[in-house]
């Protein structure tokens, strides 16, 4: 697995320990006392670290390739997934999967940005940014969710919306604009999680929601640091610092009242114990789809509307 800058302590740690258990096994030595003091110094050492990320270090997690991806998830988390494909309109887009589903016995649909681990699966979803067919696509199995009075679950992970002439030609700005018009008028529970990457409008022509969740190592912002430092420093190598300002990572998001909460990951992030981010998931979605659906749906827009509304600090001078 690739290690992260930060990480490589942890791994030298880790590689002396191996070296003293096969020692005391090959050659038949009691290494017991200096075992135990490795053990003990590995444990504080992945604490320390993972306990004390920067904003930076947490994007940098968020993108790392062995990181669980939305169809991940699925197939840890979600049962009896059923795939549905096409926005009616244009065509499929592979970057955005979604179809009915079961979560601790409730069904619902699903629907989410989905990253490739080679060039191959990536070329096919197209590095996780949807066109503009992915998020009609989202609409029509939100509408399709609303007809048979399902909750609906989207799992955010996109650095961005596709840029390309195509999808402007086929009018990607109006359909996020759409999505978010509509998504704000459905009758049903809406949960969203940020997996990884939430970037711009492509995470949140998915993410208007009643509870909007973040994996503890995500980051949810309106620019990548990269893009910001471009902007506001002439130059990226300043991302680092653009990540710091920004406030993008969860613990700063849930602080500003701009998520509704954050989601574990065992010491080390999701891309070492990618089981147990998926049950930590499950357990949260799952609390929220029986605290959602309790609420009648005049409630559930009123309360939506009024989250939204909310956001941000007015002044009159």
């Amino acid at each position: 697995m690739e290690l992260l800058e930060f990480e490589k302590p942890i791994a030298e740690l880790e590689k002396e320990l191996s070296q003293l258990q096969e020692k005391s096994r090959s050659q038949d030595i009691d290494l017991s006392d200096e075992i135990a003091a490795i053990e003990t110094k590995l444990v504080e050492t992945r604490s320390s670290i993972y306990s004390n990320l920067t904003p930076w270090q947490r994007v940098q997690i968020a993108r790392h390739n062995q990181r669980p991806f939305m169809l991940d998830y699925i197939a840890k988390a979600f049962d009896h997934f059923t795939e549905l494909h096409g926005d009616r309109v244009v065509g499929d887009d592979h970057a955005m999967p979604g179809g009915f589903a079961r979560i601790g016995g409730h069904r619902c649909v699903v629907i989410g940005h989905q990253k490739g681990r080679d060039l191959k699966e990536n070329l096919k979803r197209n590095f996780g940014s949807a066109h503009p067919e992915g998020y009609r696509k989202a609409l029509r199995l939100m509408q399709l969710a609303e007809k048979f009075d399902l909750p609906i679950v989207t799992l955010i992970d996109t650095p961005g919306a596709f840029p390309g002439i195509g999808a402007e030609e086929r009018n990607i700005a109006e359909s996020i604009a759409r999505n978010l018009r509509e998504m704000m008028a459905l009758k049903v529970p809406v949960i969203a999680v940020v997996l990884g990457e939430g970037g711009s409008g492509g995470a949140l022509g998915i993410g208007v929601a009643d509870r909007v969740l973040m994996m503890e190592n995500a980051y949810y912002s309106v620019i990548s640091p990269e893009g910001c430092a471009a902007i506001l420093w002439k130059h990226r190598k300043y991302a680092e610092d653009a990540a710091e300002a920004m406030k993008i990572a969860a613990p700063d998001l849930m602080k500003l009242k701009l998520i509704d909460g954050v989601i574990p990951e065992v010491p080390g992030g999701a891309h070492h114990s990618p089981d147990a981010a998926a049950a930590s998931l499950k357990d949260e979605v799952v609390r929220q789809i029986e605290e959602l659906t309790s609420l009648s749906p005049e409630v559930l827009r009123d309360q939506r509307y009024e989250k939204f509304r909310q956001f941000g600090e007015w002044e009159q001078l």
